[in-house]
């Protein structure tokens, strides 16, 4: 049973939204941004599309693998109506108070910007991941905990035993294949609110559970694996953007997705499973930033877009106005104010006392959120 602090699944986590952070920035710099809803620049910068093709088959799904791996975590130390009172209020209040306050702000600032009258109709916008997330728990909690009760089984030394062997990376890629054959999106890399990406979640969200479940030998295996399953998934990718696959993409592109996620994974296993400062900084912050960076970011793109400068310098600036608007809001305004704190799913204020031994807890099996 894995009960130590996984430092590497947290970096994992915020380098997952940091990746969300700037691929939703380069967005605004294509030529197709408006259409699903994002301040577009004047002049295009359509080479970036290329690195953005890459990422957008695995930064979603790698979020999926992350959150299923923290339930893993989370319930080591509760009950089952301890989980899903904690998910409540980590996931399904910032979610609705997301839907109702966050997303009209950056809604409004696209109409002004595009000179249409102010109107909005619920929806969750960038929020739907939580939408999707608290979804997985309510109908996997009796399963996770069964599995949980079973921690010292036959079954489980079995699955730990086969989660060693190359083949185990291949047989957990089988669901993702079917998937795609199955649901046959139009655009495997077209997640939000889709049965597509509800479907490839669910599978991504289960499996991510399964993975830290089976024990140490998967971490092992894709770290052993980890150059030889980057130069495949990096070769599939090549064909891919080059339309070698293009008749076969609902077979190829969910092993390519797969693949670069066992390589993030094998990687991350062996340089980033160590403490740090700007780790348990970032760690809490990532969540509250997911939540409001696209406010900011389309605040930088009001701003920034009608300046007479060059497009990459443009993209430089947006960059830099997200994350300082992020940040500092999260410093100043969200991390300090108690009441706040919970509406982007931060633990309420503890008293310097209780502080220190909650840390000290959470030093010892982990916080993954």
């Amino acid at each position: 049973m894995l009960s130590e602090r996984r430092y590497d699944i947290d970096w994992l986590r915020v380098i997952a939204i940091g990746l969300l952070l700037i691929y939703h920035i380069a967005i605004g710099f294509q030529p197709w941004g408006v259409f699903i809803g994002f301040i577009q620049n004047d002049k295009s910068l359509e080479w970036i599309w290329t690195p953005m093709s890459m990422l957008n088959v695995w930064r979603i799904p790698l979020l999926f693998f992350v959150s299923g791996m923290g339930v893993y975590f989370a319930i080591q130390r509760r009950s089952w109506k301890g989980l899903l009172l904690e998910r409540s209020k980590r996931i399904l209040l910032p979610f609705v108070f997301g839907m109702l306050v966050i997303v009209p702000l950056h809604v409004w600032l696209w109409q002004y910007y595009y000179h249409q009258d102010l109107s909005f109709m619920l929806n969750p916008a960038h929020l739907w991941f939580l939408g999707n997330i608290f979804i997985y728990v309510l109908i996997f909690t009796p399963l996770f905990f069964y599995l949980k009760s079973k921690q010292q089984s036959k079954l489980l030394s079995v699955l730990n035993k086969f989660m060693a062997k190359p083949i185990a990376l291949l047989v957990l890629m089988i669901p993702f294949i079917t998937e795609g054959l199955l649901v046959q999106p139009e655009n495997f890399e077209l997640y939000a609110m889709t049965p597509h990406g509800f479907w490839l979640g669910m599978l991504a969200f289960l499996t991510g559970f399964s993975c830290v479940y089976s024990g140490q030998n998967f971490w092992q295996n894709v770290t052993k694996l980890r150059w030889a399953t980057l130069a495949i998934a990096f070769t599939l990718y090549l064909l891919r953007i080059q339309g070698v696959t293009s008749d076969l993409l609902n077979y190829f592109i969910p092993v390519e997705s797969i693949l670069w996620i066992f390589t993030v994974f094998g990687f991350g296993h062996k340089y980033l499973n160590h403490p740090s400062k700007a780790l348990t900084y970032l760690s809490k912050a990532a969540y509250p930033i997911y939540i409001i960076h696209m406010f900011f970011l389309y605040l930088a793109s009001l701003v920034i877009f009608p300046l007479g400068i060059q497009p990459f310098a443009k993209l430089v600036a947006v960059i830099l106005a997200t994350f300082a608007g992020c940040f500092i809001s999260y410093e100043f305004l969200i991390r300090r104010i108690s009441w706040i704190r919970p509406l982007f799913g931060l633990k309420e204020k503890l008293s310097s006392s209780k502080n220190s031994v909650t840390q000290k807890n959470e030093l010892k099996l982990g916080s993954y959120e």
